[in-house]
């Protein structure tokens, strides 16, 4: 009888040793994923951002946030619509640097504030 006790509490420690593990874990992904989550997102473009200003960037595509057809694929069939497309990379023509290799994709500077009148 003694043997049996002292085997389920052994296995009892176990079980609960190996869940607090795997809630460490998980609480690790789950940190990682909302760091992953919070870098996404500062890396957009705000709401209000004027189309072609600085402001107007996805970081994460390194293209304007307003062409952006990886985070806003409702902007796919316009591209389509003018023939700038890349079927075999799923991007823009004019955005896919692996059959335009040369291509450039550059962020407008930041604009300078307005001077005020003297």
């Amino acid at each position: 009888m003694m043997k049996t006790l002292a085997t389920i509490a052994i296995f009892s420690s176990l079980a609960l040793a190996g869940c607090s593990k795997d809630n460490k874990t998980a609480t690790k992904q789950d940190t990682a994923a909302i760091k992953k989550e919070t870098k996404r997102a500062d890396s957009h473009a705000p709401a209000n951002a004027e189309p072609g200003s600085h402001e107007d960037w996805c970081g994460e595509h390194s293209v304007p946030e307003s062409q952006c057809t990886r985070c806003n694929p409702g902007l796919v069939a316009a591209f389509k619509a003018t023939g700038d497309w890349c079927d075999e990379h799923g991007l823009p023509e004019s955005q896919c640097l692996k059959c335009n290799p040369e291509l450039k994709i550059v962020r407008p500077p930041p604009s300078e504030p307005a001077k005020p009148q003297e």
